[in-house]
């Protein structure tokens, strides 16, 4: 099959640091490329991909200071994407609503995936006007907020399968993972440490938008209790996330999937979540971590997590989680969109 990946331009895929939709935009399309299929990732220029890279833009927007406008690169993709679709069988876009207006107007099937959160009353009238395209959930929870959208399946994310996996080592201290953010709520999460009497590690990025936030709620709160480390890449999640005796997702927002937490199960580090969002649909209660109400019943449920198997996170991340089962479903979205199975072509 002849796909085209369409990733947005803000990080690199995969991502050097932070950058959840890069990083899963990359692991979907290396495990396409190893079912044998045809892919093209349209992504910025300093890519690594074992598909075809067509760089949209030479540099991820977050790395190019010279540029100040992220929306001209993003059009410029769509556009070319535009003139190559007859080149495919299907597109598969990760750029929110911004293609629908030209994409739906040619005659490749294409399907959006939506990455972020969709409670926003801005979305309402763009989905009410485009309800006949077609788009991925990555949570049932996620496509509340707009019943009127053309969901056509809901896919979860995966991880290849040993990317991240368990290290050896007592674990002795909790975790936080992601985001600096008023809606990932570390703040609570200090304050689950410190009830527990139990050290506390943030490996989280920063963003501008957040650095307020970070200035004057976060960082007087720390302390020698808690360890700011600050943005980690892949290759230090695995000792970070073993090492720790629960990933803590105190969250106050409606998540759409939360990567952090099968990172988490990957390694067999359970996960303590608030229960908002996906949070039921990716967390086993009691298996591989546990859902609570709030930051008391978080506290609470630390001291549990010595009934959970580490073993058996890291088998149910395997059975439920891995990017070759990602790309499966994928698939299996495509071919619904039209795409003939045998003859990989485009029905007419």
């Amino acid at each position: 099959m002849r796909i085209a990946q369409i990733a947005p331009l803000h990080e690199a895929v995969p991502p050097k640091l932070y950058g959840g939709t890069e990083r899963i935009v990359s692991y979907l399309t290396e495990a396409l490329v190893d079912l044998g299929h045809d892919v093209t990732l349209f992504a910025s220029g300093d890519s690594v991909t074992s598909a075809k890279l067509d760089p949209a833009w030479p540099r991820a927007l977050r790395l190019d200071p010279g540029n100040r406008d992220p929306v001209a690169p993003h059009m410029l993709m769509i556009e070319d994407v535009y003139s190559k679709a007859h080149e495919f069988d299907v597109l598969h876009g990760h750029s929110d609503y911004w293609p629908f207006s030209l994409l739906k107007r040619q005659k490749t099937p294409f399907v959006t995936t939506l990455h972020g959160r969709l409670d926003l009353p801005e979305l309402q009238p763009v989905f009410a006007r485009h309800a006949e395209v077609p788009v991925v959930s990555i949570s049932n929870s996620q496509r509340r907020p707009l019943p009127q959208a053309n969901f056509v399946q809901t896919v979860l994310h995966g991880l290849p399968e040993n990317l991240l996996t368990p290290r050896g080592g007592a674990p002795s201290y909790l975790a936080f993972l992601g985001r600096i953010a008023p809606e990932k709520r570390p703040d609570r999460a200090i304050r689950i440490a410190r009830a527990c009497g139990i050290p506390l590690k943030i490996a989280a990025k920063i963003d501008k938008v957040d650095q307020e936030y970070f200035e004057t709620v976060i960082k007087p709160m720390l302390g020698p209790d808690v360890e700011l480390v600050g943005e980690i890449n892949e290759a230090q999640k695995p000792d970070f996330l073993s090492g720790a005796i629960a990933l803590l997702m105190p969250i106050d927002w409606p998540e759409p999937f939360g990567l952090v937490m099968i990172e988490a199960m990957a390694c067999g580090c359970p996960v303590i979540a608030i229960n908002r969002g996906s949070v039921p649909e990716v967390i086993e209660d009691g298996l591989t971590g546990f859902i609570t109400e709030d930051v008391t019943g978080c506290v609470a449920a630390v001291t549990r997590v010595g009934e959970l198997d580490r073993t058996a996170i890291r088998t149910r991340f395997e059975q439920r989680f891995t990017a070759r089962r990602m790309a499966e479903d994928y698939l299996a979205v495509y071919r619904g969109l039209g795409v003939d199975r045998a003859n990989l072509r485009i029905v007419s």
